[in-house]
Parts: structure tokens; C-alpha cells; sequence
């Protein structure tokens, strides 16, 4: 069925239901097939109709976590306790802490957590304490009409939301047990002729609000009651304002500077490089490096929108990742980000640049 037969079949179907649009904390998500794994962050432009979930991902991967928090001082966190499980906020982000367990005590009901959601598992590094979903659509906001319950699976295949999601998992070890981040990166289909016959996937923006629900299920997965997580997501508060995140060149090297102690800072550089796709090979919390590799952009490609000419990855191009380190200093409650070579000495060089603006960027 080409496209447009199926998008005239999805009209006909809309317009016999009596309500096209799910409840706003509806979710179902369901898995098209497994995401390959690659070695380096994916190129999310280029996405053919006929092969339409087969979205590449990139593989990440962390070291344990060292134990031991830094001392600098950190703007107030809202925390809301029950039992061992509770959530935490600064700002705009939100985490599950963990007492008294490990990152390896919680790897299977955190994994069965993702499979009993509706995803499969593209990446998996138990002994890191990461794990990434592939790609899935949540099939809660097709329209729930006569025609597709009468039909059912017979007529699935041409409904489609033309979004997907996928999730990275990030346990982080603690001197008091674990820290759990829950990352969003979305993608939306979008025609690419003005006949509306060839579609391609672009990115969407992040969705914290998606992050914060399935944190808040994760807490039920965890022992918490339904009705107590939700408290705990009601109740951590209303978020402060954004603090600034800036580009900037100090000593001739470009990084970003924003208003904010280590702990937050750490915690957000972590949500930015999460949210941005780059591949995470090992972290350093005592010295505040995060060791990432890098695609640089193909010139002769035209992919439109800054993300798809950072993260190219033609079959066809000679470039090999590159190795950097991203390190947050600080002092007292301002932080500067920046990016180091794969000695760790200072980086100037455009790529640089484009790595410290992406980051910046999702920082804002």
C-alpha cells in the first residue's frame, strides 16, 4: 500500500472516531524490531519509508561509577521520600534515588521494567550500569476508532503516529546506593516533496515530561504504589528559573559556563550528552570527565538542521570517530564545560566548537 493510500485510509479512519486523541498520560508503546548497534552516533535524518523503525542507534556505554560526591556546594533539591525509592528535582531535571542498593542489584527490574513496557533493548551493559530502548511508537495516540476495532490487526499496519521514541538508562553508583536517570530522544516523520509521496525522520525536541512519567512508573516497578508515585511527581515542586548556559572563549578555547555547582552541573552535562545521542565510553565523577566519541560533519552532505551535519555517519565516509573528554570544573556555583583531547590536553578546533554548542544548547 503506497503512502498515500495509507494516509487516505488513516483520514477516512479519523474522521469515523468518536475521539481521535488519547488522554495525555496514556502510553503504549510498542517495539517495531530490534535497533541495530553501531559504534558511532547515528545519523537521525536519513531514515528510508520502506525500512520505516529500522532507526539506527548508537551504542553507548559508561564506566561504574566512583563512589564519592563532590563538595561543592549545589542549588536546593525538592526531595520527596518513600521508603528506599524516592525522586528527586534540580531545576528541570528529574532522578529516582535508590537507598541501599546497586546499580547491579537493580539491573533486572529495571530491564524488566523496559520489556514489560513494550521495548526492546538495543544496548545493554549490566556491568556499566546503561542500557538503551530501540525505537518505539506509542501506539496510545492512534485513534481509537469503529473501523480499526472492527478490522483490528488486519488494517494495524497502515496506522502510524509518525513519531518514535527511544530511552537511555543511566545507574549511577553512590556512596548511599543509586542514582537512576531516564533520558528522551524523539523523532518525527515529515514529508520531503511537495507531492507528499517520500517522507524521512528528523529529530523532535526532548520531552521531560515523557522522562518524568516513565521515572514515575520505574518507582512502581521499584515497590512504590501507583498512588504514591504520582504524589512523588506532584510533589517534588515547582521547577526554579532556568539557569543560563552560555558559549564563551576563555584561554582561547571555546566552553560552556553556567550558574550552577558541580553536583547539578555533573547531573546535567550527563541529561545533555544522553539526550544528544554522543557516545558515552566511561565517566569520571571525582575529576568531572566524561569520555565521549565524536563523528565529524561530512562537508559534502546536505542534511537539513544542525543536529544531522554534526552526526553523519555515511557508509561511504573515511572519518572515524574521535576520541574526547568533556570535563565540568567548578567552583562554588559556577561551572565551566569543556572539551579535551583524547590525552587530555585543551581542544580548539571546530569540533570542539560544535560539541561544546550542542551542549549548550539542550543546557538552555
Amino acid at each position: 500500500m503506497n503512502t498515500l493510500k495509507r494516509f487516505a485510509l488513516l483520514a477516512l479512519a479519523a474522521s469515523l472516531a468518536a475521539c481521535s486523541v488519547l488522554e495525555s498520560d496514556k502510553i503504549d508503546y510498542k517495539s517495531a524490531g530490534k535497533a541495530p548497534s553501531l559504534e558511532v552516533p547515528p545519523d537521525l535524518t536519513q531514515l528510508s519509508r520502506e525500512n520505516r523503525y529500522a532507526i539506527p542507534g548508537g551504542a553507548v556505554s559508561a564506566n561504574a561509577y566512583e563512589a564519592g560526591r563532590a563538595n561543592a556546594p549545589g542549588i536546593p533539591t525538592a526531595v520527596s521520600s518513600i521508603g528506599d525509592v524516592r525522586m528527586e528535582r534540580a531545576g528541570n531535571e528529574r532522578w529516582i534515588v535508590v537507598s541501599n542498593q546497586t546499580p547491579e542489584q537493580l539491573w533486572d527490574k529495571v530491564r524488566d521494567f523496559w520489556m514489560e513496557s513494550g521495548f526492546l533493548l538495543s544496548m545493554e551493559q549490566r556491568n556499566l550500569g546503561i542500557m538503551e530502548t530501540d525505537w518505539a511508537e506509542n501506539r496510545a495516540k492512534l485513534p481509537q476508532d469503529v473501523l480499526r476495532a472492527t478490522l483490528g490487526k488486519l488494517i494495524d499496519s497502515v496506522y502510524s503516529t509518525g513519531e518514535l521514541d527511544r530511552f537511555r538508562t543511566r545507574m549511577e553508583r553512590t556512596p548511599n546506593g543509586t542514582e537512576i536517570y531516564i533520558s528522551h530522544r524523539g523523532m518525527v516523520e515529515v514529508y520531503t516533496t511537495r507531492q507528499q509521496d517520500q517522507t524521512t525522520w528528523q529529530p523532535r525536541p526532548v520531552d521531560p515530561e515523557l522522562e518524568t512519567e516513565f521515572l514515575r512508573r520505574l518507582m512502581v516497578q521499584l515497590g512504590v504504589s501507583q498512588e504514591q508515585s504520582k504524589q512523588q511527581a506532584a510533589s517534588v515542586g515547582a521547577a526554579p528559573a532556568a539557569r543560563s548556559a552560555t558559549v564563551a572563549t576563555v584561554d582561547g578555547r571555546p566552553v560552556v559556563q553556567v550558574r550552577d555547582g558541580f553536583d547539578r552541573a555533573w547531573r546535567r552535562v550527563g541529561l545533555a550528552l544522553d539526550r544528544t545521542g554522543f557516545t558515552v565510553e566511561d565517566r569520571d565523577r571525582s575529576a568531572g570527565i566524561y569520555f565521549v566519541r565524536y563523528v565529524t560533519p561530512n562537508a559534502d552532505r546536505k542534511e537539513p538542521g544542525f543536529f544531522g551535519k554534526l552526526f553523519s555517519r555515511s557508509s561511504s565516509s573515511a572519518e572515524k570517530p574521535m576520541k574526547y573528554r568533556i570535563l565540568v570544573k567548578s567552583q562554588g556555583e559556577t561551572s565551566t564545560v569543556s572539551v579535551l583531547d583524547e590525552a587530555g590536553a585543551p581542544e580548539t578546533s571546530n569540533n570542539a566548537q560544535r560539541i561544546v554548542q550542542v551542549i549548550a544548547d539542550d543546557l538552555k
